[in-house]
């Protein structure tokens, strides 16, 4: 699902349609972000970034745990992600 797809889910009244498009938007920026460090690595960038890939890398695990909870919570909440 890209981005401009959880414009409608963002803008609902229900909460769960809130949280799914939170939880899809931060699927897609934890891909993109994963996607980049890749490149990080292997030196196939089509920019030169401004923060270290350690920096990056830590926003990536962050996101990641974000997620885990995101999941948790849709359990706890019967939100069908």
């Amino acid at each position: 699902m890209n981005l401009k797809n959880t414009i409608e889910l963002m803008l609902s009244n229900d909460f769960k349609e809130r949280f799914k498009a939170e939880y899809y938007q931060l699927n897609k920026r934890i891909a993109g972000l994963q996607g980049m460090l890749i490149k990080y690595r292997q030196g196939t960038l089509d920019f030169v970034p401004n923060c270290s890939y350690d920096l990056l890398h830590t926003q990536l695990v962050y996101m990641e745990a974000y997620r885990d909870i995101l999941e948790e919570r849709a359990k706890i909440e019967n939100i069908d992600l």
